[in-house]
């Protein structure tokens, strides 16, 4: 798992600063960060839509379309996916509770 969204993180980078007009990728980073974030909100509520309708195939293009998003808006901001993954293998065997009871509170 790790080497596909390891080879997906590499793709963006490189695409970032290609030609808009052949690249998606180079397209959306022009449009800008807020642009970046409308869409992976978008993707995110399509994905709740498939699963609301209890769509398996349509969840799997929904999520995979919500993932490259997100993966998107971390090159975005310069931040490497290991650092997600590292979060998660922080969060590793503690209980969902404690953690989100740890958390600082606004």
């Amino acid at each position: 798992m790790r080497a596909t969204l390891h080879t997906l993180e590499q793709t963006i980078r490189q695409r970032r600063s290609a030609d808009p007009s052949t690249s998606y990728v180079a397209k959306l980073a022009a449009r800008g960060r807020a642009k970046i974030a409308q869409k992976v909100g978008e993707e995110a509520v399509e994905t709740v839509i498939a699963a609301m309708a209890e769509d398996r195939a349509e969840i799997v293009g929904e999520s995979a379309d919500l993932i490259f998003h997100l993966m998107m808006l971390l090159a975005d901001m310069d931040v490497p996916f290991d650092a997600v993954l590292d979060e998660l293998d922080r969060r590793e065997g503690v209980s969902g509770i404690a953690e989100k009871a740890a958390r600082p509170k606004d």
